[in-house]
């Protein structure tokens, strides 16, 4: 039986060594970054967002060690940039029994919450339910979620949805893999999608209108990147983010190459930033 509570990307999860820094380069970049919040202890980790359409970005640090955020430490020993995607879910709790039935022991539903400083003063809690796959299970070394939003509108304020540099929306992520075909079906298989071969690599569907995943080999990835854009991004696993913008002409520093221009690795705390027209 497919599974019936995944909609689509929601967010990705990118953690960073030092919080504040990313952010103001973020916000370099041109775009709107949210106040700086702080998740339920048991989480152990701040964060920042870059909100979009329907879907955002979450820059996330480490404010305390604790069992749930150990994953996120590993990583940041490794690299900055790309660790998780989070799909949108309508009911964190029937995920959760969904995946056991389809043989998949993660956690979930998991509560947990933000206090959200609101642009014209005040705050209010951003709240949340999560449902999660296992921790190995990770397509090209994507570890993946789901993310239900019990108050979207202290997420989505639409005084942090315009960015100067236009982003819209998420259009793709970009993983380089040793297999790219494996990959792309593991990622299927945990989320109940089809794979579709592509001139250069596989993709997989998320759902709607949201993001897909691409999977591709180094050889390839090279091949759609110039050297100066790829310089500082990760040689394996999540490596870039294409966003639909209405305003290409307003991104200084980028790199314009076939349809996309691109913001090199080494701006954006380790991801290859792209943007299309849309």
């Amino acid at each position: 039986m497919a599974l019936q509570h995944i909609i689509g990307v929601d967010h990705v999860v990118i953690p960073v060594r030092d919080l504040d820094a990313a952010a103001q380069r973020w916000q370099a970049a041109g775009f709107t970054v949210s106040p700086r919040g702080k998740h339920s202890d048991y989480m152990g980790t701040a964060n920042y967002t870059i909100v979009f359409d329907h879907d955002y970005m979450e820059l996330m640090g480490i404010d305390h060690a604790t069992p749930h955020n150990q994953p996120t430490i590993d990583f940041l020993e490794q690299r900055e940039g790309i660790e998780r995607a989070a799909f949108t879910t309508d009911d964190a709790a029937a995920l959760a029994a969904e995946l056991k039935n389809h043989g998949y022991n993660g956690e979930g539903p998991l509560a947990f919450g933000r206090p959200v400083s609101l642009p014209g003063g005040g705050t209010r809690e951003a709240r949340f339910q999560i449902a999660t796959w296992p921790v190995d299970e990770a397509p090209g070394g994507l570890r993946v979620f789901a993310c239900q939003h019990l108050t979207r509108a202290a997420v989505w304020i639409p005084e942090l949805q315009q960015h100067a540099n236009g982003a819209k929306r998420l259009v793709r992520l970009e993983i380089i893999a040793n297999e790219p075909r494996e990959a792309a079906a593991h990622m299927a298989r945990l989320i109940d999608r089809q794979t579709e071969a592509i001139p250069d690599g596989f993709r997989v569907p998320s759902g709607g209108n949201r993001a897909v995943f691409e999977f591709l080999s180094a050889a390839a990835f090279a091949r759609r990147y110039p050297d100066s854009v790829r310089q500082g991004a990760a040689a394996t696993g999540a490596a870039a983010i294409v966003i639909a913008s209405d305003q290409l002409e307003a991104l200084p520093g980028a790199v314009a190459h076939g349809e996309l221009v691109s913001l090199p690795a080494v701006q954006t705390t380790g991801v290859i930033v792209s943007f299309v027209a849309g």
